[in-house]
């Protein structure tokens, strides 16, 4: 008999604050530790808060990459990625409120399988479909273009 999973769940998280910049994120059985680098008052241990927020971009658009090529029957191989972010910084300086700080996000992803350029386009197509975290990037109204090549 097949289990079958439950659509909607709610996730916990909890988190440990160190410093005014230095804090780990606990969840599941995992710990993540995000930090600011030494010039802006950190202690460099773990991605700033925005850059584990591209991170997941990247992890998610791995992810699911992988999810929708295995149920097309494409061989996209492993990926790499590639990102430049926009980032209007006004609103963590607090200058002023920013609306959208992230404005635009570039990245290319390159498959090293065997895919076809036409493969490799149903499956970037998939993906942009079933992606959370570029969802949520896009409707924060943040620009996302995201274009996948053969290696």
């Amino acid at each position: 008999m097949a289990i079958r999973q439950k659509t909607t769940i709610k996730v916990r998280l909890k988190g440990q604050g160190h410093s005014h910049s230095h804090c780990d994120v606990m969840v599941r059985d995992l710990t993540s530790t995000i930090d600011e680098p030494v010039e802006r008052g950190g202690t460099n241990l773990g991605f700033s808060p925005t850059e584990t927020a591209y991170a997941a971009l990247v992890g998610c658009t791995n992810t699911i990459g992988h999810k929708c090529a295995d149920k097309l029957g494409v061989d996209i191989g492993t990926l790499s990625f590639d990102m430049v972010v926009d980032f209007d910084r006004r609103g963590v300086m607090l200058i002023e409120e920013i609306d959208i700080p992230f404005t635009a996000i570039r990245l290319s992803v390159t498959a090293a399988g065997s895919a076809s350029d036409a493969d490799l386009q149903r499956v970037a197509e998939e993906t942009a479909k079933y992606c959370a975290v570029s969802k949520m990037f896009v409707a924060a109204g943040t620009e996302v273009e995201v274009n996948w090549a053969k290696g």
